[in-house]
């Protein structure tokens, strides 16, 4: 079959390492959680072999790549329908899964983000993912209050993820190669089924909190809550960088009292 080009826009670097590949698809640990995995932009399928070698789930494969969806058409005839050419962005995930499923895939960097929150609107079926990140972004999911890396997405993904950092890929181990280091993340869904707060709101204020990061909380979050019915709590004079996800949980009800 004639190889898929690797297509800048969007953002594909196909891993080559054959080692990598099975670390990285051995990294997934279904027991008796889930049944189902999805496979988010295959490419040519190097995940994929090992994915389709295993009998404790069934593999769904998806790829907005015409030229990647026909040649793994040809490659994996057996998939029919679990074969699917679409955004994974856009995808309802309601529609073709009907219980609880992982996900995994060497994800395209220009939309890592993008992919970690639509996980997190999904959490409830999103048992578990693991995938290939910059490192950049990998570091963030992964930081811990206190570090420059920590941020919005970090607080989001440990609220409701138990989040590790698995192993550093070098560019090398790819065609074409990116101009970065790469890591692998896992994402294990934890026991918090929803936070013990408003949590519209506790988005709201992580938001706010990380926007002006360079602010203390008590003026970083004066467009949430009127600085004249701010209590003397003293999360609001530390920076967003400081608190964990606890704190944040803390200072929204706080807020909720006051606001």
């Amino acid at each position: 079959m004639t190889l898929v080009r690797a297509k800048k826009h969007l953002g594909q670097h196909f891993l080559t390492d054959k080692n990598i590949a099975a670390k990285i698809v051995e990294s997934l640990r279904p027991a008796d959680r889930y049944t189902e995995v999805l496979e988010v932009g295959p490419g040519m399928g190097i995940l994929s072999d090992f994915l389709l070698q295993k009998g404790e789930y069934a593999v769904s494969m998806i790829d907005i790549d015409t030229e990647s969806f026909d040649y793994l058409k040809k490659k994996y005839p057996q998939l029919g329908n679990r074969l699917i050419n679409a955004d994974f962005l856009e995808m309802d995930f309601g529609a073709y899964f009907k219980g609880p499923f992982a996900i995994i895939g060497n994800f395209p960097y220009n939309i890592s983000s993008q992919i970690l929150f639509k996980v997190l609107d999904n959490r409830s079926q999103v048992i578990e993912v693991v995938g290939m990140f910059q490192k950049e972004v990998a570091e963030r999911c992964t930081s811990k209050p206190g570090s420059k890396e920590y941020g919005i997405l970090s607080v989001f993904l440990q609220a409701y993820y138990k989040v590790e950092y698995l192993f550093t890929v070098k560019a090398g181990v790819f065609n074409p190669p990116p101009k970065v280091l790469s890591a692998v993340i896992r994402l294990t869904r934890n026991e918090t089924a929803q936070l013990n707060c408003d949590e519209k709101l506790f988005w709201q204020v992580v938001k706010a909190g990380f926007n002006q990061r360079r602010k203390t909380l008590r003026n970083a979050l004066s467009s949430l809550i009127n600085k004249e019915k701010m209590t003397d709590e003293p999360l609001l004079d530390l920076r967003a960088e400081r608190l964990g996800v606890d704190d944040f949980v803390k200072l929204t009800n706080e807020i909720t009292v006051n606001i």
